[in-house]
């Protein structure tokens, strides 16, 4: 499956990138045999082989929960890039477009 270089561009506009012409072409490329070897796997007979969410076992591997008492507000902004009062602030992150 090759993709054309407008549906790169459109893939990149998904995902926010800005991707330069010669970018363009390379991922158009890269995209293309990645979905190639795809194709390839979608052709494999996996019938016999039941259905694995991980091949590892499961194991939790978090601590139990221990109460204990919170962080003050002025400690817990205290390394913060920037603060306002007792809350973190941050640059927004939804655009216009």
């Amino acid at each position: 499956m090759e993709l054309s270089h407008d549906e790169v561009r459109r893939i990149a506009e998904l995902a926010k990138l800005d991707l330069r012409d010669d970018e363009v072409g390379l991922y158009a490329g890269q995209l293309s045999a990645i979905l190639d070897y795809f194709q390839k796997l979608q052709r494999l007979d996996t019938a016999h082989i039941p259905p694995t969410a991980s091949v590892l076992p499961l194991k939790n591997v978090f601590r139990d929960d221990q109460p204990a008492q919170p962080l003050a507000p002025e400690v817990a902004v205290a390394n913060a890039a920037s603060a306002l009062g007792q809350q973190f602030r941050v640059r927004a992150v939804l655009g216009d477009d």
